[in-house]
């Protein structure tokens, strides 16, 4: 089987990739995420991506321009609701590469992820497989988290902090001082 394996980062890709490896799939890569702010995390992720791919030969088609104006207007006003719009929109464009490279399936890093909503991305991914007409193929990798976690810090991969949208990059910095606050400790002004 053919399949098509949507990117968020390097980290999250080593583990689905090794399983679908040893399942026996051949395994595309697509890097797409017009979510990830500011530039500079955008192009720090793909170039370690980009380097992760070279050592795992993977193959990797790569959306390269920086949509993020497209991510930001969907979701103003409706920020409750940006995981669902971003999983959408990434789930689609993967969808669409995986007909027009001729891959069998298509499936996303974001299956690997503790912190995404696995019931969502599977009911987003399953409908826009069955509009596009291409099989959405669901795994639920968090079982290979610490083992992803552990391989990529071996290897000395850049590993972000946050989801990659502004709005994970704040929560990510008010969970840090919540913290700091309930330590007692002192938060820069």
């Amino acid at each position: 089987m053919k399949i098509l394996l949507h990117l968020c980062c390097a980290p999250c890709t080593i583990y689905p990739l090794r399983v679908l490896r040893e399942e026996g799939a051949q395994v595309q890569g697509y890097f797409y995420n017009p979510n990830i702010h500011p530039y500079q995390e955008f192009q720090h992720r793909l170039q370690t991506l980009d380097e992760y791919a070279a050592i795992v030969a993977l193959p990797l088609t790569v959306h390269r321009s920086y949509d993020l104006e497209e991510f930001l207007r969907a979701v103003v006003y409706r920020e409750k609701e940006r995981c669902q719009f971003c999983y959408a929109l990434r789930l689609q464009a993967a969808a669409h590469m995986a007909r027009q490279l001729g891959c069998d399936a298509f499936s996303s890093t974001l299956l690997y992820s503790r912190y995404q909503q696995h019931d969502r991305i599977r009911e987003i991914g399953t409908q826009i497989g069955q509009e596009v007409g291409i099989p959405f193929y669901y795994a639920d990798f968090r079982q290979g988290w610490r083992e992803g976690v552990d391989e990529s810090k071996r290897l000395g991969l850049y590993r972000q902090q946050y989801c990659g949208c502004i709005y994970s990059e704040k929560d990510r910095y008010e969970r840090q001082e919540k913290g700091k606050r309930e330590k007692g400790e002192e938060i820069p002004r």
